[in-house]
């Protein structure tokens, strides 16, 4: 029986005027918001297919993927039906929804796809009463610039309709190609259900000695490890990586059904949610951990008893020891990238290696923009985003598996490599306090106080006693960057000023503003 076409229809709608990405084409908000407001995901959805030029389009594949969060298989099947309306010819997408935000741009560069839609909120709260997102890569496999995003938001801001094939139904979990035929003149609709690790993992073993991390895990003198994937899409990427492939008993990973909720904790890795793998660590039997983000792009590595390794620290620690990685020693290090916020730590190994270093906003888009001229092989922020030219995302797993790859070179623990670290390059320090729901106004006044004070010239050369150590401001800024590949100017992004200036001031700051609950301390 000849099937009928499925109907294309254009459904009349009103602009919303907060959909702005916060960069990197990403939109993030209560997901309630998303539920109840009528058309709000529909409205940015077509915001963000419209961006595309129509010639790019039509007949063009894309990759969709998400977090498992609360929402997101509703999201993804409006998202399926929306780009099926608006000429896109291919989407893949990952075996019941999940794909990890590394592995969705793992395949949208191995595909040579036009971009990509990851349905996440990243760390942030899942469930009904938490939050969703939706980010878009472009063709590189990376966040989109800045001049995508500030498309997508032009024309969120004057939409009227949208396009959807609302009776268009995928089913997510069988694997292999359906394909739709659609009341308009384009070539049949395809969608490719993909094994979620499958091209990611082969990626990953052209870039590592699997032999070598398999024998730390397996062989006379294993080491143990636990690995928290806090409930968020890791959990088939570490049971079919690291159990599976590399050889990590099965009880080495924790927390590995995604779920909507996210299990009720924040998927956040850091000292302050990843308390159940803290507390494993703290007993001594583990000797590596390691906790990622709801999305994977963030990690967390700790060491025996709970030794600590801060962001900063950990991406200088890889910088210097990338010797242990295949894939750097065939393809060389070019360069190294860090956002502002993180300390100079990566500076002094990149100064030892020869090779530059670039300070950039809070953004990967601004590390893909290097990563594509040939400038840049390692790159990370402070909150535990770093990855390499492998991809133009961050990437927690690998970062994982470079640690035990150092680890296994080595032959050494994860403290006395930190260690070795401070002793041959000298110990750095920062803070991250993380300020969320704060109200718009008083925001704005914490940041024109801050910028005020470290921006007069009476601030320069100031001294502040701590105890009996005497402590010079030695550089003080309003920090823009000015990209070495297009030139491109993006400026007031952050004020830099040292880090006892400016816990002076955040001290204030939490007496005025009567600041409660949990300050995240990296």
């Amino acid at each position: 029986m000849e099937r009928n076409p499925i109907p294309v229809l254009t459904v009349q709608t009103t602009p919303y005027e907060d959909q702005r990405p916060t960069g990197g084409g990403g939109l993030r908000r209560p997901t309630g918001l998303f539920e109840s407001e009528r058309n709000y995901l529909p409205n940015f959805v077509q915001s963000l297919l419209s961006s595309v030029d129509l010639r790019d389009r039509q007949g063009c594949t894309m990759v969709v993927g998400s977090d498992g969060r609360y929402f997101s298989k509703t999201a993804i099947e409006i998202v399926v039906q929306m780009a099926a309306a608006n000429g896109i010819g291919r989407l893949v997408i990952g075996q019941n929804g999940i794909l990890s935000t590394p592995a969705v741009s793992c395949i949208i560069r191995k595909i040579k796809a036009a971009g990509g839609i990851i349905l996440t909120a990243s760390h942030s709260p899942g469930g009904p009463g938490g939050e969703f997102g939706v980010k878009f890569e472009v063709a590189n496999g990376g966040p989109a610039p800045d001049v995508v995003s500030d498309k997508i938001y032009q024309i969120s801001k004057t939409l009227e309709e949208y396009a959807i094939c609302p009776d268009l139904r995928v089913d997510l979990s069988r694997l292999g190609r359906q394909e739709f035929d659609l009341e308009n003149k384009f070539k049949p609709f395809r969608v490719e259900i993909v094994d979620s690790v499958d091209i990611y993992l082969n990626l990953l073993r052209n870039i590592f000695d699997f032999n070598a991390i398999r024998n730390l895990l397996t062989g006379p003198n294993q080491i143990k490890i636990r690995i928290d994937a806090m409930n968020g899409v890791m959990g088939p990427y570490v049971r079919r990586i690291l159990c599976d492939e590399l050889g990590a008993p099965a009880n080495s990973a924790i927390n590995c059904i995604p779920l909507e909720d996210f299990g009720g904790q924040r998927p956040d890795p850091n000292l302050t949610y990843a308390t159940a793998l803290l507390e494993a660590m703290r007993g001594g039997e583990y000797g590596f951990g390691a906790a990622f983000d709801a999305d994977g792009d963030r990690y967390m590595i700790l060491g025996q008893n709970g030794f600590f390794v801060n962001a900063s620290d950990s991406l200088a620690v890889i910088a210097a020891n990338l010797s242990c990685i295949p894939y750097f020693c065939q393809m060389g290090v070019r360069g190294f990238g860090r956002s502002m916020p993180t300390s100079t730590a990566l500076d002094k190994v990149a100064k030892v290696m020869k090779v530059p270093v670039y300070e950039t906003p809070t953004g990967w888009r601004y590390f893909s923009n290097l990563m594509d001229s040939g400038r840049c092989s390692l790159c990370g922020e402070e909150s535990f985003g770093t990855g390499s030219d492998h991809l133009r995302e961050k990437d927690g797993l690998w970062a994982v598996l470079v640690w035990l790859s150092i680890l296994a070179a080595r032959k050494q623990s994860v403290e006395e490599i930190v260690r070795d670290h401070w002793a041959k390059f000298g110990r750095h320090y920062y803070c991250r306090f993380d300020y969320e729901a704060l109200e718009p106004r008083t925001a704005y006044f914490i940041m024109r106080d801050l910028e005020a004070l470290i921006t007069d010239k009476s601030f320069s050369h100031q001294q502040f006693a701590v105890g009996s150590s005497i402590y010079s401001v030695e550089r003080t800024d309003s920090f823009e960057y000015i990209d070495p590949v297009d030139g491109t100017v993006t400026k007031r992004q952050a004020v830099l000023s040292p880090l006892i200036a400016i816990a002076l001031k955040i001290s204030q700051i939490h007496e005025r503003t009567g600041r409660k609950g949990p300050t995240v301390i990296t």
